[in-house]
């Protein structure tokens, strides 16, 4: 068995451009002779790596706490792809999950410095999939996001955005992606793990 770490580091992690940038306080500090070490810290939904909620773009749309987990954990396929993601990409995509592990296409990472198109957007939406997944900070193009998004929440496909996939072979996983339990939140930062039951 091989678990990969796929998320990022909380305090060094990427933001979306206009994001508050996390913050971290020491409250206590043993160097400084307090009895113990105590730490608070704040940042947006959506710093590092993180899902997004239908809410998210949604006025009517489920909030994290509203998600079944089922979403965030079960089977999952990794699949490799540079630039735009046409239609036919996405349809290439689903064609070689499915015949991999029908329950890991539910679950679509893609590793790489992809861009979902609005095409390929719908072609995942009427997939019927649970989740999908890539490393940049945003679904869709980072200077028009909102088509994107809007086609993929709205058919309760949850998004988990800002992954790393650079050390993770094309395959199928076990992904473990549940957010924290925050009620009315449109997203949530995660610790998101892929484990391999193959032999490293």
């Amino acid at each position: 068995m091989k678990i990969y770490d796929i998320s990022q580091e909380v305090f060094s992690c990427r933001i979306y451009p206009g994001d508050p940038a996390p913050e971290k306080k020491t409250l206590c500090s043993m160097k400084k002779g307090d009895l113990y070490n105590l730490t608070a810290f704040g940042m947006c939904a959506h710093n590092g790596t993180h899902i997004d909620a239908p809410f998210h773009f949604l006025k009517d749309g489920k909030t994290v706490d509203a998600i079944c987990l089922e979403s965030f954990v079960g089977m999952a396929y990794v699949a490799e792809h540079h630039g735009p993601v046409s239609g036919d990409d996405a349809a290439g995509i689903m064609k070689k999950a499915k015949g991999q592990n029908p329950e890991a296409a539910k679950r679509i990472l893609i590793k790489g410095d992809a861009e979902v198109t609005p095409e390929a957007a719908k072609v995942f939406a009427c997939s019927g999939i649970l989740l999908l997944g890539n490393e940049s900070q945003t679904v869709g193009p980072e200077d028009a996001p909102m088509a994107v998004h809007l086609i993929l929440l709205a058919a309760d496909v949850v998004l988990l955005e800002g992954i790393r996939l650079a050390e993770v072979p094309e395959g199928v996983y076990l992904l473990n992606a549940a957010p924290l339990n925050l009620s009315g939140a449109d997203g949530s930062p995660c610790r998101a793990v892929l484990i391999s039951a193959a032999e490293s």
